[in-house]
């Protein structure tokens, strides 16, 4: 099955047919996105300055992650890492940069591959990809990863939602 799949944020069933193309459910991802979506106010993307999640939806700041965007060369820098995605991670990413990393500086992994991705296109990309870390009780991870503005040039930001899929228990 594919894990990474863009959408057209203007097509107004671009979610709903890729989560069923990857076989995603998660609400969360959903929010997430719908989140994005109310912020862009007919533009391709909203602009970093448009968000307050912490106001607007402190019930997923846990699940959330920005990244900065370096354009040349491509890089990619966790810039906040919520509370639970911390939780399930080998460790707590903050500030390190991707091509300082050897399990993400590759450009070969879906993770690298879709922050590319949504850089190249502008558009939001979703992500299924099977869960690596600490905690044996998740089998994979659900992500929304959508662009936003910055006024910076050769910059760049990215807000991405998480979802830990557990085991189905017995």
């Amino acid at each position: 099955m594919q894990q990474i799949l863009q959408f057209d944020a203007d097509d107004p069933d671009g979610l709903a047919n890729g989560m069923q193309a990857l076989d995603m459910h998660s609400s969360l991802i959903i929010e997430g996105y719908r989140y994005w979506e109310s912020r862009r106010q007919g533009r391709p993307m909203p602009a970093r300055t448009d968000l307050d999640p912490l106001v607007d939806v402190p019930r997923l700041v846990a699940n959330l992650m920005l990244f900065d965007v370096q354009c040349a060369p491509l890089d990619f820098r966790w810039r906040l890492v919520g509370s639970r995605v911390r939780q399930y991670l080998w460790k707590d990413y903050t500030g390190d940069w991707f091509s300082k990393d050897p399990k993400y500086n590759n450009p070969e992994s879906a993770i690298w591959q879709s922050l590319a991705l949504v850089e190249k296109n502008h558009q939001p990309v979703l992500l299924r990809p099977a869960y690596i870390g600490p905690n044996e009780d998740f089998t994979h991870v659900e992500n929304v990863l959508m662009p936003l503005s910055v006024d910076r040039d050769g910059w760049g930001m990215q807000m991405i939602f998480i979802d830990f899929i557990a085991k189905k228990r017995r």
